[in-house]
């Protein structure tokens, strides 16, 4: 995770620190990819917090450590789980260019929930921040996820699930949501795995070239061999 531990933003599902971020360590893009060299990583995740306070979102810190993770680890694929950037212009495109090998952002939960659950986002601009990195890269992977059991019914998440396909998104992560804390939105359900195999297998029939959905499903858990996966999909599929 990059661009510090204090998020501008406090959702109701995440129990990252909440406040005024430090400034941004311009040295963190070099550190890190030493550290993936150093590590010998073949495939490597780079999020963030919301940095709302900034000009790009935080968009350059990551271009940054894309390209030093490219110079210093040709071999080693990148993936990034960026924030919205709060509609802020070249945001996504600045990252597109840097060219990550996938592009994820998570949508998290069904747009009748975002007044709830993630109060500061809006649900049609996370979709078109999706839609617009595979507009800029067709040969990109976009990828976003959804959390269950915060109070949706299974045909919001379908239609979630039609929503992303028209934004031609690759790969859809469904995992159970898990209240951090007493302070945090409550979990209303604990979906049973047999309905997590019902939505994988209606995301496949609705086009989705990969699909994670179970209780312990997380955005970022198995991104290496996701990624083999997702190559050998789009490789069958003759896309």
């Amino acid at each position: 995770m990059i661009l510090g531990s204090v998020c501008t933003r406090k959702c109701a599902f995440c129990n990252v620190a909440t406040g005024r971020p430090n400034p941004v360590d311009l040295s963190e893009p070099e550190r890190l990819a030493i550290a993936v060299n150093s590590l010998q990583l073949r495939h490597v995740v780079i999020t963030s917090v919301d940095r709302d306070d900034l000009k790009d979102g935080g968009a350059a810190q990551f271009v940054q450590c894309i390209e030093k993770i490219h110079e210093t680890s040709p071999n080693t694929t990148t993936e990034v789980l960026t924030p919205d950037f709060q509609r802020k212009t070249g945001a996504v495109e600045a990252v597109v260019e840097a060219c990550p090998d996938v592009y994820n952002h998570n949508v998290e939960t069904v747009p009748r929930l975002y007044p709830k659950v993630r109060k500061a986002a809006r649900y049609s601009h996370s979709l078109w921040l999706l839609k617009r990195a595979k507009e800029l890269n067709a040969n990109l992977f976009t990828k976003s996820g959804l959390m269950v059991g915060l109070g949706e019914d299974s045909k919001e998440v379908e239609e979630v699930m039609d929503d992303m396909r028209a934004c031609n998104i690759d790969f859809l992560t469904i995992g159970q949501y898990l209240q951090p804390s007493p302070l945090h939105h409550p979990v209303l359900r604990f979906v049973p795995p047999s309905e997590f195999a019902d939505y994988r297998q209606l995301a496949i029939d609705k086009g989705f070239l990969l699909v994670s959905a179970s209780p312990l499903t997380r955005s970022s858990y198995h991104a290496d061999s996701d990624f083999v996966a997702l190559k050998a999909a789009r490789i069958a599929a003759n896309l």
